[in-house]
């Protein structure tokens, strides 16, 4: 069966050690064993399984090789790269079966349940459960994190990790980054003109201007820059 290859990572899955590699390795392998035909493999990278398919390019572009039947299915390391959402899931897998498109999991606890069955009620259950506890993880794991940054900025401080896009962090402090800092007014400009992210990725890009990582623009990191709220977490800001 020929299949398209769908990989995410987010910053944590990253520290979970679930990185691209591991998963492209985990794909490669069960494709083999089952004799499938990877014809495209197609990756969101930094990306959170809650986001929509604006910021989730690479899904995007796997569901387009889905409806041009150059595919017949897709497969993923597990259920949550393919959504962390449980609503997102549900819909995603609702649209496969609607189209006759195949979802495979490389894991072999979670391949019992992709395939809903009325003389079964219990698969989709247990898949939806499976799905309601990644969600939550990724709650306490933001509620940690969020936990952790109050206890920073209550003991003075800059309370993040990586300093936020036009932002470097000294001494403890937030300072400005002037070149980042026009790049995210005019991101913003350009948004509020009603351009989207796609266009205002290809017009940073196509003006040579670099992101902070990586070598170009794309939707789902500029999602970050527009929606993120001006006040940050630091106390001395």
């Amino acid at each position: 069966m020929k299949l398209v290859a769908y990989l995410r990572v987010s910053t944590e899955v990253q520290a979970e050690g679930l990185g691209l590699d591991v998963q492209k390795a985990a794909i490669t392998e069960w494709a083999g064993v089952h004799d499938h035909e990877l014809v495209a493999e197609l990756t969101d990278a930094g990306i959170s399984g809650s986001n929509g398919l604006e910021a989730r390019t690479g899904l995007a572009n796997a569901l387009t090789v889905l409806r041009r039947d150059d595919a017949e299915g897709i497969v993923v390391y597990r259920l949550d790269r393919l959504a962390r959402d449980l609503i997102i899931q549900e819909q995603l897998l609702a649209e496969a079966r609607e189209h006759g498109w195949h979802v495979f999991s490389t894991s072999t606890s979670e391949a019992a349940y992709l395939d809903d069955d009325p003389g079964d009620p219990s698969r989709k259950m247990i898949r939806q459960v499976l799905g309601a506890v990644a969600e939550y993880e990724r709650s306490m794991i933001a509620l940690r994190l969020r936990s952790g940054r109050a206890r920073k900025a209550q003991r003075g401080g800059f309370a993040g990790g990586a300093p936020p896009y036009g932002y470097a962090a000294v001494d403890g402090e937030l300072v400005d980054v002037p070149e980042e800092q026009t790049t995210l007014s005019r991101v913003r400009q350009m948004r509020g003109e009603g351009k989207s992210l796609r266009a205002i990725a290809e017009t940073l890009n196509a003006g040579g201007v670099k992101p902070r990582r990586g070598r170009a623009w794309h939707p789902g990191v500029l999602v970050r820059l527009v929606d993120r709220p001006e006040r940050l977490l630091c106390t001395n800001r």
